[in-house]
């Protein structure tokens, strides 16, 4: 795998943004009331949540709201804010490939499709969004648990689940109503995550 720091010159907006502290890390989740309701009531995702498929997790509150239309789309309805442990965060960044093939990361090809059948964890860097949801130049990370990952994620990286629905809707009608001021001010405060200079180049970060 080629080191990150061919990335940074072609792609220097990639950054992992989070809500963190020493022990966890804050990703976000949207779904319907059917699965997040009895998450949120168990401190975990139970049944009907599926462990036999992906489940994408993203540090970026706005583009969470960009995925959910602010908690209106069909099955999307209710926000969760779901802490982690920092170790099960990196364990997934560490255990990843990048969803599509970038020439800046892997040196062929088939390195990179040798590493997405051997690895359960998928990357993908999207813009990030504003407060009007438009696209940033600065990109926010997507990553997308699968087999093993959606185990460990469950049982045993999840330390608490928050429904963050009422805040998605409060600063929605904020913006809605043209105070961007005020919801800004609402929003979860994010940082640069500290990333080890072998996960960078993992996930293709400078």
């Amino acid at each position: 795998m080629r080191r990150a720091e061919a990335s940074s010159e072609r792609d220097p907006a990639r950054q992992v943004r989070a809500a963190f502290d020493a022990r966890t890390i804050v990703v976000y989740q949207a779904y319907s009331p059917a699965i997040a309701e009895p998450a949120i009531a168990a401190g975990r995702f139970v049944p009907p949540f599926r462990l036999d498929r992906m489940t994408w997790i993203k540090p970026s509150f706005l583009w969470m709201m960009y995925r959910c239309g602010w908690a209106t789309k069909p099955g999307q309805e209710r926000v969760l804010a779901v802490s982690i442990t920092r170790d099960g965060f990196e364990w997934s960044l560490a255990n990843s490939s990048l969803s599509h093939h970038d020439s800046a990361v892997y040196a062929s090809h088939a390195e990179w499709v040798e590493r997405k059948n051997r690895t359960p964890v998928r990357v993908q860097w999207d813009p990030e969004r504003s407060l009007l949801l438009e696209p940033m130049e600065r990109r926010a990370i997507q990553i997308g648990l699968g087999g093993d990952a959606v185990r460990r994620y469950v049982n045993d990286w999840t330390v608490g689940i928050a429904d963050v629905t009422a805040l998605a809707r409060e600063i929605h009608a904020l913006v809605t109503a043209g105070d961007l001021s005020t919801a800004s001010e609402k929003l979860p405060p994010e940082h640069p995550y500290p990333l080890a200079g072998d996960l960078k180049a993992v996930i293709g970060a400078p």
